[in-house]
């Protein structure tokens, strides 16, 4: 658990596109590294108004990167420049940021690795003043990578932490505005604890992702065929990037192991009650997970124990989807959240909204009654 005395938190608001007078006092800005991240940096700074330079050891991505509005290829003068974001592969952290540091001598430099312990160390192994440096991450991503699926909403609402430990107090505000322009909720964290709770929460749910997809490799094609919304939910994040993600773990390796361990613990639990065919033991482990699901915190950080779960079957025809929207609306019912699944058998999908429990009840009768098909 995060530490909470030693955590502070800013939110901000998202930032209306052209109207944030400290997008325009953030540039010039340099980001080195036109993939997902750097791109979607570029976007939000760009919209909001600041001055956008891109750099990427391949040009062609700088070059996409620009061709949707994340900014310049045009090389600015370095002493013009204000701050620089470095958003390449965690390996190439260290020298990219002591290259920025000796090249934009003006400059504030921060970076966007998901881990930052090893990060500051190795700066500081190179014996740099980090009075310009100011290490962050932003919690938003996905899947995907390159500058084509950049977008300027990325960090929208998202947490985005501030690694404290270097930086003049100048430094750290000239990231702060950074984040409060592209829309992101503040968090300071020391270096460890980052790394430790982005083990938690980002990295170990990363490797199980990947490990139950890598056990369907050997599933026959027809038991493929009865794979549900579970599964795929579950598997969603297994099609990240294999080099990026060996790059990460292997930078949190400490944290991640002992996370790890306690992993291969209740595995260990789970095993021995299967084997002595003890439903009460395997009930025990599945019963900790829905504790662990209960606490996560849900829309605007509220419990989500108070939730219930509305499954609406949907024709795939046009329009059908926002008749059903229309319905749901007219009974004035709150959608808290929502998925959608599809089925492979036939043409129709499986719309499942959260909403109140002490109004799911009432929304399933008038769903039934409006001639929707539930699902239990």
């Amino acid at each position: 658990m995060v530490d909470q005395e030693n955590l502070r938190t800013m939110v901000t608001a998202p930032t209306p596109p052209g109207t944030d007078q400290r997008a325009e006092a953030l540039g010039p800005v340099v980001v080195i590294g036109a993939g997902l991240v750097g791109a979607s940096v570029g976007c939000a700074l760009t919209r909001a108004g600041a001055t956008v330079h891109l750099r990427d050891r391949r040009r062609s991505h700088a070059l996409v990167a620009a061709g949707i509005g994340a900014g310049t290829v045009t090389p600015p003068a370095a002493r013009e420049v204000k701050l620089v974001v470095v958003a390449v592969p965690p390996d190439a952290v260290p020298e990219v940021v002591e290259r920025a540091l000796k090249h934009y001598r003006h400059a504030v430099v921060t970076d966007v690795a998901s881990v930052k312990t090893p990060v500051v160390e190795a700066l500081r192994a190179r014996e740099l003043n980090l009075d310009r440096y100011v290490g962050s991450h932003p919690m938003a991503g996905s899947q995907y990578s390159g500058p084509l699926t950049a977008t300027p909403q990325l960090f929208v609402d998202r947490r985005w932490v501030i690694a404290d430990g270097t930086g003049t107090p100048d430094a750290v505000s000239t990231v702060e505005s950074l984040v409060a322009v592209c829309g992101a909720r503040l968090i300071h964290l020391s270096p460890a604890d980052h790394d430790r709770a982005v083990a938690e929460v980002s990295h170990v749910p990363q490797i199980m992702s990947s490990l139950t997809a890598a056990r369907l490799r050997d599933v026959p094609s027809g038991d493929l065929l009865l794979a549900g919304q579970g599964v795929r939910d579950v598997t969603r994040v297994a099609g990240s990037d294999p080099v990026l993600w060996g790059q990460i773990i292997t930078a949190n390796h400490e944290q991640i192991a002992a996370q790890l361990r306690r992993v291969r613990d209740d595995l260990d639990r789970m095993l021995e009650a299967i084997q002595a065919q003890e439903p009460a033991g395997v009930g025990e482990v599945i019963a900790e997970g829905q504790q662990g699901v209960a606490a996560l915190p849900g829309k605007h950080g509220r419990s989500t124990t108070n939730l219930d779960t509305v499954v609406v079957e949907i024709p795939d025809a046009p329009g059908a989807l926002a008749r059903l929207f229309a319905d749901i609306q007219a009974q004035g019912v709150n959608i808290e959240d929502l998925s959608i699944e599809h089925d492979i058998a036939k043409p129709a999908g499986y719309l499942s909204v959260a909403v109140g429990a002490d109004r799911a009840a009432d929304l399933r009768a008038a769903m039934s009654s409006a001639g929707w098909g539930l699902r239990s």
